[in-house]
């Protein structure tokens, strides 16, 4: 079987019902995109497939085609250039950093979806859950993006505690 992941069409070999991101970590390698909970509830494991975040954990790869294209964390930038990948080093987003590439894929299909998101969508298109709680940190993050990714002329300083 298969896959064209971050460009390049990859070959391996799994059961048909067997979840993508085990392709992707164990036969691909590629080990950024994380295994938190399985039933597609956390967003660990978010990729995108044709641009679509989708959550890898419960997707078959029979559903696949090898002309669909996945993007991984891996595939998003080559070297952390993406904005939204320097939006979330220069507001300290991630904590442990466990969910932050399912974090990250979503908000980058959020923001290429909408180039000036609001709470609301912001609210409805990153439902990844962190237990780290970076919750306020990632909202500031799209905002500062969509204000051109200047995080010091955004005006958005982070202060703890702050629900917004």
């Amino acid at each position: 079987m298969k896959l064209n992941v971050n460009g390049q069409v990859r070959e391996f070999e799994a059961e048909e019902d067997t979840p993508l991101l085990w392709v992707i970590r164990e036969q691909l390698g590629l080990t950024g995109t994380k295994y938190g909970c399985g039933v597609a509830q956390c967003g660990a494991c978010t990729v995108h497939i044709d641009g679509e975040p989708t959550r890898s954990c419960v997707r078959p790869v029979s559903t696949v085609t090898a002309d669909q294209k996945i993007v991984t964390i891996e595939g998003l930038s080559k070297d952390g250039s993406h904005p939204v990948q320097k939006a979330w080093a220069a507001l300290d987003v991630p904590q442990c950093g466990f969910c932050q590439s399912g974090m990250i894929m979503a908000a980058a299909a959020l923001l290429k979806q909408k180039k000036k998101p609001t709470d609301a969508d912001i609210d409805a298109a990153m439902t990844n859950i962190c237990r780290c709680g970076t919750y306020n940190r990632v909202r500031k993050a799209i905002h500062v993006i969509a204000k051109g990714g200047d995080a010091k002329l955004a005006g958005l300083d982070i202060v703890e505690g702050s629900k917004a």
